[in-house]
This record gives structure tokens, sequence and C-alpha cells, in this order.
């Protein structure tokens, strides 16, 4: 999404647009706000290299416009930074009546979290316009691509974690990340990227049920059970349904056993039961989850993950 303001004679104020853009980014909820150039994205060749090692399972686009995401000034003509956003999501598991449970991010009862991000962007972008009246704007949230977290790391939000989540000393990883690219030279702060704090834990990696975490920051997304029960064009198997323990979208378990997510696990009875989702009819799922994270996959894919899970407990 590209936005312009109105054209009108002014001036940036003479205060810190920065501090102003901070202060509202918290008071709409976010976490961490971070300042970067457009420059070539640091751990672009690492990327570049996770690619051609064919890991990423049916998500062939990843590997596309790869002069986009080592040139973030492609993505907007005259780009001058990049702001980046973390926003928290609940620590509370989804969960069925009969004990079946998602991925946190999932929120059931919340619109899809791009439309949230989106929006809570226009009304901090506007803070940019108003400061710098000629700029252009151009809101991301998986919508461009762009290394997202590896922006979000220079720009000293946080470090990558060997799961390569991004956690932020304090909170943990439990967020989603945006980012605001802009025409507007914001002052940078001073922050540097933070040092990694995992030291010699290797939870994660030790906690993964299928060994997606093969080494430290390197993950298979083939052999991840969020891919699997979500991006998988393909059903999920009864093999895999056995390491999908009663999660039926996506997974968590290399953040749960994470140090760095302190909040105590607890479960938040907003779905269904497994029996009334595996009867429901299409419209119904439209009218009861078609803007929610759960459209993403679909009714039918969704179906087939509980299948699996029920399929693997008989066996």
């Amino acid at each position: 999404m590209i936005t312009k303001s109105p054209t009108r004679n002014s001036q940036p104020a003479t205060h810190n647009p920065t501090s102003r853009l901070i202060e509202k980014a918290k008071h709409l909820g976010f976490l961490a706000v971070g300042f970067s150039r457009p420059e070539r994205p640091m751990f672009f060749d690492q990327f570049c290299e996770w690619i051609a090692s064919d890991k990423q399972g049916d998500m062939r686009w990843i590997g596309r416009h790869l002069d986009l995401r080592e040139n973030p000034k492609t993505l907007l003509e005259g780009c001058q930074t990049i702001v980046s956003l973390a926003y928290p999501y609940s620590s509370k598991k989804p969960c069925t009546p009969d004990g079946f449970t998602t991925a946190r991010y999932t929120e059931p009862k919340k619109t899809d979290y791009h439309d949230q991000l989106r929006e809570l962007g226009r009304r901090l972008s506007r803070i940019i316009v108003e400061e710098y009246p000629e700029s252009r704007i151009r809101i991301c949230v998986d919508s461009a691509p762009i290394l997202e977290r590896s922006f979000a790391y220079a720009s000293g939000m946080g470090f990558i974690g060997k799961n390569n989540m991004l956690i932020i000393p304090g909170h943990g990883s439990y967020v989603f990340l945006m980012e605001i690219l802009t025409t507007a030279s914001l002052p940078l702060s001073k922050n540097k990227p933070v040092k990694s704090q995992c030291g010699t834990c290797t939870q994660c990696l030790d906690a993964c049920p299928t060994g997606a975490l093969e080494s430290p920051f390197s993950l298979d997304a083939s052999k991840c059970l969020s891919y699997l029960t979500i991006e998988c064009r393909g059903a999920v198997d009864s093999k895999a349904g056995r390491y999908m323990d009663n999660c039926f979208f996506g997974c968590d378990v290399c953040q749960e056993v994470c140090p760095f997510n302190t909040e105590r696990y607890s479960r938040d009875f907003s779905l269904p039961s497994t029996d009334e989702i595996l009867g429901m009819e299409e419209e119904c799922f439209k009218e009861q989850f078609g803007k929610t994270a759960f459209a993403r996959a679909g009714l039918g894919k969704i179906k087939s993950n509980i299948k699996a899970i029920r399929s693997a407990v008989v066996q």
C-alpha cells in the first residue's frame, strides 16, 4: 500500500519526529520501533543460500524477486527510511472444548493480523506525512519481498534466536512484524543490533517435533509443522499427524520452550469443537472465520489437519 500526503509548502518540524513516531506507536500498542536505511539487508547471502538449498517446500514465491529483497529502495521509489515495528499477539493458546489447539497468532476472535496492522500502520503514517508533507509511504505486512527480521535486527529492536525468530528482550518472540517504508529521511536512533542472548541454549532445536530446526538458525521449512499445516498444498499424512500432538494449525513449540517467552502456558477456549469444525460447511466457515488467520489455509485444509491427528491417535 502506497500513500502520499496532500501537497503543501511546509518544512519538517524542528522537534524530533522520530520521538513523536515512537510515542504514537507505543500508544497504538506496538512493543518496539526501529529505524534503518534501505540498504542491502543483513543476512541476505544466508537467505540466498537457504533458497539454493531448496528448503522452502512449496513456497516457491519466497525465492522470487531476489533483486527486490536485496535492494529495498526498489519497493518504494525514493525510499530513505525503513521503520520496523513489532506488535504483540496473545500468549494464550486458542483451544477447542475437546482439547485441540492452534498457534497463538491465530487469535480466532480477531480479524486477521494483516488487516489489523495495516490499519494501525495507516494511523501511524499520518505522523510522517504531517512532519514531511511531500513524503510517500508504503506499508508492508507480509505483502512485499522484504527481509523484515533483518531490518528489525539491524534497527536494534531485538536479536535473532536459534529458532530464527526475532526475540525482543523483556518480551520474547510472540510478535507480528511490519514495516513502513518512506521517502522521508527520518533521523536514525543510535541503537545497535542486539547481541544474541541465546548462549549455549538449544531448547528450541531439541524440542522441534520434526527436526525442522536442523541446527542453530537453520530451518528446513518443508519439515516444519507450521508449513505442513498451513502453507503446504498437500494433506498432512498420519506420520506428521503423530508429531502434531493436538495442534491442528501451526506450531509454537520452538517458542514455547524459549526462556525469553516468560508468559505462563494458558489456554483460550475460543474455538468450536473439532466435531463442529469437521461438520462445518463453507458458508458457515466463512461467516465465522472468513476474516481471521484461518481463512488463509481454508476449511478443507483445516479439516484434513484434524483428521491427520485423529488418524495418528488411532494408529
